[in-house]
């Protein structure tokens, strides 16, 4: 089998046997022995055979990757046989963590140069950075002297490859080695560096390519990720090496309170702080984690405010927002011990190294079983410490979300990434590269694509529909000066770059991740405040959100500006934070799914309440407070509704004055949720001839209109046509399609960022987008930049393929639909009904409402009885 599991394990002795003896007595004297990871690797790495390495952060993933390599290099050193090449590509997809391992590795080389010199022998393997905040001068020095061992970056190794002097030290690189593999592979820059290890891969056939993850699944599928295919019909070899069960894990969910619904918002944030603050007294050192960066700043400021004294010069905020020197000072000082806490949105979930951390806690759910492991393996990073983490949580579909999450988390049963095909933008821009470099026969770069895991099923149409794009077969674009930027010769099939500035327009307009700006807000021509780009997209025409305490009705946008009208009467259809907002995985809805069922199936058979409390405190692994709230809330739902769950999809019709919701509890994840919701608002608007209003969250989502709303003739739309086309007419005039078609425009080089040295801004961009998304679809809809930005939306961003299996589920029975009549919603719907029915600026109203329905719930239960 090409992709298999390492099950042989090896002796120290024979590893320390295989070593350098330099690089052997360092590691005796640091170490002493070998850890489970590198036991299982680096003979695989000293092989030259291509592994995928999983284990828990602070368990020698590195050092499994290196230390061969350093092996190698410090002998053919010794033996004056070391050339000025790059033998060895680190790739990270961050800059710190890059300058980490360079500094990581500088440390046993120069122990290694001392400990050679006094045995007469010369020592000198070059390692260095090279990323964009490389200067100058360190990039014309590595042109002189090239690095042996490189750490870089996705789009740096890309803009190498295209470098023609330093394209030459790649020629006989024997190994690539990628760093936090999970964080690429699920998104376009992984697969940009897909293809880009295909091109080095060119240079030397031979190279090992090695990954490495903290928490990862599927292994399979990412192993193949990482290796490529070797022909269209066999995948190359890999060994996955799985150490996954070294350190103890101490995680709890907690909840300050244990009545989360009859409170105050005073009273809920004086716990939370105290409990915060109690905590972090408790440690040493401790890691906070929020979902968004605003709740970062607020954690911060809080604790100062709250504790005052406690905290001046002790604590932090780090997130992306904030600038490289201060999130470098910060780290130093955290390493240091100088601070006593930390506080984060996910700029530190990656492996840069911030020495000990004794505690992490996450406030509010990370939504991902692996996201949660990377989070809380910041804590205990040394080999034997136990991992320690805990889970704060405000609400009851949190406490259920999280103790269901961390069960998985703690028997290890981790939620899958979805790695992105045939991505048509990225396509283009690596082709261009490719021509740049090297005249190339057409038959000779498919095959070459196709080798990349991520392309191994792309058609040929879609090839050459990318081909015309960029050698001008669409010449009426020329007026909107989107210029051939390739030559093909179909009678020899040979392709090349056309155009003097080619290289430099390629080099200056690389990459994958998108410019971001924030929007203007205006009534007219008076600005009244910005949003976030990420925030815009999710609204369509008639959407009402808040902003600075007042709400407003999206009309339309231009560029970078939004034009709205004031909105007395209508409730918000879109919470401020939903652009910062993480969605809950698949894989977990699922598994909060089947929890219900469990819990209904206790319910039905009369388990008494003891009973059932001492059964979750067990099979959750949680505190009494937290079973007794989860009961509380299961048996409200299943006295005065129904539970949905795995085998029931729960749709309840609640009438409010002149207007009609329809309650969809759909658990499947906020981008199901959104494929399913676009899709059954467009069947409803098409049957009733009106704007449906659309409110979506993790748990399910809902529809609102002042018409009467035909249930079952728009589950008949639906079963008719096939959900993408439903999904493609739906987002066809939608915001989030024009905007994604700027970041794949941009990315296939239609819209250039720099050119001639001048960077075009953000809003100029959307102005360029907007105006060639028109002539496009005048020209062809199915132009392949267009297409990819429905593919974006529809599969990236939604979740199309989960979206369909939940109809499928639905169709062939394994759900059934169930819709009931109430006047008051259930209090699994809460959330999501209070979402769109109250001035979500302001909490505490959010909390009043919430309150208000639970009471009135209380007393139908009450009633019943």
């Amino acid at each position: 089998m090409p992709i298999s599991f390492q099950k042989e394990k090896h002796s120290d002795a024979e590893i320390f046997q295989s070593l350098n003896p330099l690089l052997a007595g360092w590691f005796m004297h640091e170490f002493g022995s070998f850890t489970e990871p590198q036991r299982y690797a680096i003979l695989n790495i000293h092989n030259l055979q291509n592994t995928l390495i999983t284990a828990p952060t602070g368990t020698g993933k590195t050092l499994s990757a290196f230390t061969a390599i350093l092996s190698e290099l410090i002998t053919l050193s010794e033996l004056e046989q070391l050339e000025d090449r790059v033998y060895c590509v680190y790739i990270s997809p961050l800059r710190a963590l890059s300058n980490d391992i360079e500094k990581n590795l500088n440390q046993p080389l120069r122990a290694i140069k001392e400990a050679g010199k006094k045995i007469g022998k010369k020592i000198n393997v070059r390692v260095a950075v090279r990323t964009g905040d490389t200067p100058q001068s360190e990039r014309a020095k590595m042109l002189r002297k090239p690095p042996h061992i490189l750490i870089t970056t996705p789009e740096t190794i890309a803009i190498l490859l295209n470098s023609p002097k330093f394209r030459e030290n790649f020629r006989q690189t024997k190994w690539a080695i990628v760093d936090e593999i999970h964080s690429l592979a699920s998104n376009k820059r992984g697969v940009h560096l897909s293809l880009s290890l295909e091109r080095l891969q060119v240079l030397n056939p031979a190279i090992c390519r090695i990954g490495l993850s903290a928490t990862i699944s599927p292994l399979e599928e990412v192993a193949k990720f990482l290796v490529g295919m070797k022909n269209e019909r066999e995948e190359r070899n890999c060994k996955i090496v799985n150490v996954q069960f070294l350190k103890q894990l101490d995680l709890k969910v907690i909840s300050p309170l244990s009545d989360l619904v009859n409170t105050s918002q005073e009273e809920i944030s004086k716990k939370l702080y105290e409990k915060l603050d109690e905590l972090i007294q408790q440690h040493r050192s401790t890691l906070i984690f929020t979902n968004t960066r605003s709740a970062t700043e607020r954690v911060v400021n809080h604790l100062k405010e709250k504790f005052p004294g406690k905290y001046e010069g002790k604590i932090g905020a780090h997130h992306s927002s904030v600038s490289r020197a201060k999130r470098l000072s910060i780290e130093d000082r955290l390493k240091k011990g100088e601070l006593k806490a930390v506080v984060c949105s996910t700029s530190l979930e990656l492996g840069i190294d911030i020495g000990f951390i004794d505690l992490v806690v996450l406030l509010g759910s990370p939504k991902s079983i692996a996201r949660a492991l990377q989070r809380i393996g910041r804590s205990g990073h040394r080999l034997h410490d136990t991992i320690k983490g805990r889970i704060i949580v405000l609400d009851r579909d949190d406490l259920v979300e999280c103790s269901v999450l961390l069960k998985h988390a703690k028997e290890q049963k981790l939620d899958r990434i979805t790695i992105p095909k045939n991505c048509l933008d990225v396509l283009a821009q690596q082709i261009y590269g490719i021509a740049i470099a090297d005249r190339i026969q057409e038959k000779e770069l498919f095959e070459l694509v196709r080798k990349s895991y991520c392309y191994a099923k792309l058609e040929k149409k879609d090839f050459n529909d990318v081909i015309d794009y960029l050698s001008g077969e669409y010449s009426k674009l020329e007026a909107r000066s989107v210029y051939g930027k390739i030559w093909f010769d179909k009678e020899t099939g040979m392709i090349g770059k056309r155009g003097k500035l080619a290289r430099v327009i390629y080099m200056t307009n690389i990459g994958t991740i998108p410019d971001e700006a924030r929007v203007k807000v205006k009534i007219g021509n008076e600005t009244i405040g910005h949003i976030d780009e990420a925030f815009l997209e999710r609204m369509k025409k008639g959407d009402v959100f808040v902003l600075g305490g007042e709400k407003y009705r999206f009309l339309y946008a231009r560029g970078m500006t939004i034009q709205v009208r004031a909105e007395e009467f209508r409730p918000p259809t879109i919470p401020s934070w939903v652009s910062e907002m993480l969605p809950l995985s698949f894989d977990l809805a699922n598994e909060i799914q089947k929890f219900r069922k469990l819990m209904e199936e206790k319910l039905k058979l009369g388990q008494k309440k003891k009973e059932i409390i001492v059964f979750l405190q067990k099979y959750l692994y949680c505190d009494k407070n937290a079973a007794e709230a989860i009961y509380n809330y299961f048996n409200e739902q299943f006295r005065y509704a129904k539970i949905p769950h795995s085998k029931r999809l729960l749709v309840e019709q609640v009438k409010e004055g002149y207007e009609n919701s329809l309650i969809f509890h759909s658990l499947y994840g906020r981008r199901v949720n959104d494929a399913l919701s676009r899709a059954f608002a467009w069947a409803f608007s098409k049957i009733v001839h009106s704007d449906v209003m659309v409110s979506i969250n993790d748990n399910g989502f809902v529809l609102t209109t002042n018409k009467k709303m035909p249930f079952e003739a728009a589950f008949k739309v639906l079963e008719k046509n096939d959900l993408e086309i439903v999904l493609k007419k739906a987002i066809e005039e939608s915001e989030v399609l024009k905007r994604r078609f700027r970041h794949c425009a941009t990315r296939a080089l239609m819209i250039l960022r720099n050119y001639k040295g001048r960077e075009k801004s953000v809003g100029r961009q959307q102005m360029s987008s907007r105006l060639l998304l028109s002539a496009v679809k005048r020209i062809d809809s199915e132009f392949p930049i267009l297409r990819e930005a429905r593919r974006e939306v529809m599969q990236d961003l939604m979740d199309l393929k989960n979206a369909k299996l939940v109809l499928e589920w639905i169709k062939k029975g394994k759900i059934k639909v169930e819709k009931i009549q109430l006047n008051t919603p259930s209090p699994f719907a809460f959330n999501i009904y209070a979402m769109g029915r109250s001035d979500i600026v302001k909490m505490e109203s959010r909390i009043e409402f919430i309150k208000r329905m639970h009471e009135r719930v209380l007393k139908e239960i009450g009633k019943k009885s």
